[in-house]
């Protein structure tokens, strides 16, 4: 795994071809465009592809002509990525050709055992999305900060790899390296199986009558938030990444015949300390997530301010933090059970949580430590 990150410019001049104009493909549109490279679009779908010239990502692919794109880039569906990756790479032999799917290894090793020459070929990563799908949701910022994974095969070139982390830092993004067999490994363990767990848990929530419900709070929104994703996508990582997330679901299964195996006796000696072991395992993992912008973990205090559910109340609270001068490092919003008020969640450093409550309280705000 290379060691090196950037945040410095690219140096894309274009032109540039889009394969697949959904969010993220519409949005690498908007982004190129915003800083003047020339893009043009190519969908299956006439409706996505008309979607993404009306909002700007690009113009339609006939109006390339003869041109000899700089990059082509594919934003096709994962399970058929390696078909379009071959075809790019026949109908442009001029051009590097990158593709942005979630599943690295399965892609590299199918396009290999066609044969086909993959010297202009690699494949890259984006760590980049949102809930809401198709080229209508795109914007041009989607991956300004977020991490983009570059994953050159044996074959790239030097150039071709240069092409496609120009792509990447010209969108803003956070290149990082990896082989296709890390990257799968590691997106198993930080994306795929986090959906799964989200997942499961909503699953269970089908039949829980509403009054129950009624009590959800924070934590259960918190993670379940992602069992909103499309079931078709997910099928296809999942089925492509399947080695590798199956592993990491052994280790998940272990842990919990253990934990259920101890709930079914939870009196006996011992128990109470493999319950303890449990949630000390988690917090050591939860401890070791990169903080702020990817740098060491930081430890933050949290404090609770009740706001009037009313327009302008969340904006003018931090408009007084600002005021007072203290960062917020993070902020979360839930709502009181049968109340018009809201509880705005805030983290803010150690050293200012205490200088923040006493200075919100003499501004008549009302917090809860």
């Amino acid at each position: 795994m290379s060691a090196f990150r950037s945040h410095g410019r690219g140096h894309l001049n274009g032109p540039v071809v889009v394969i697949g104009t959904g969010l993220l493909g519409a949005s690498i549109g908007l982004g190129l465009r915003g800083r003047g490279v020339p893009v043009f679009l190519s969908d299956p779908s006439p409706t996505n592809q008309a979607v993404a010239v009306d909002i700007g990502a690009g113009q339609p692919l006939d109006q390339l002509g003869d041109a000899a794109p700089e990059l082509v880039v594919v934003a096709a569906p994962p399970d058929v990525t390696a078909d379009v990756v071959a075809r790019a790479l026949a109908d442009y032999p001029d051009s590097v050709v990158v593709d942005i799917s979630s599943v690295k290894a399965a892609i590299l090793a199918e396009l290999g055992g066609r044969g086909a020459g993959l010297s202009r070929y690699v494949g890259t990563h984006p760590m980049a999305g949102r809930e809401k799908s198709g080229p209508v949701a795109a914007r041009g910022e989607l991956f300004t900060s977020m991490p983009w994974v570059v994953c050159p095969g044996p074959e790239s070139s030097a150039a071709a790899v240069q092409t496609a982390r120009s792509l990447a830092t010209d969108l803003g993004a956070v290149v990082s390296q990896f082989t296709a067999d890390e990257h799968d490994e590691a997106v198993a363990l930080v994306s795929h199986l986090p959906q799964i767990m989200s997942s499961l848990l909503a699953s269970r929530l089908q039949g829980t009558p509403l009054n129950a419900l009624s009590l959800a709070g924070n934590g259960l929104r918190d993670v379940t938030r992602i069992a909103a994703s499309d079931p078709t996508l997910w099928v296809q990582i999942l089925g492509g990444n399947a080695g590798k997330v199956v592993e990491i679901l052994y280790g998940v299964r272990a842990d919990l015949n253990r934990l259920i195996g101890t709930l079914e006796e939870p009196l006996a000696p011992g128990a109470r300390l493999d319950l303890a072991q449990l949630i000390s395992e988690g917090n050591a993992g939860q401890a070791r997530i990169p903080g702020k912008h990817g740098g060491p973990p930081q430890a933050y205090s949290w404090l609770t301010v009740l706001v009037d559910d009313r327009p302008g109340q969340i904006a003018q609270l931090l408009t007084e933090i600002g005021e007072i001068g203290v960062n917020v490092e993070d902020l979360r919003l839930d709502h009181s059970s049968g109340q018009n008020v809201g509880m705005v969640e805030l983290s803010v450093l150690p050293n200012k949580h205490d200088h923040l409550i006493e200075a919100l309280n003499d501004r008549g705000w009302r917090v809860l430590q």
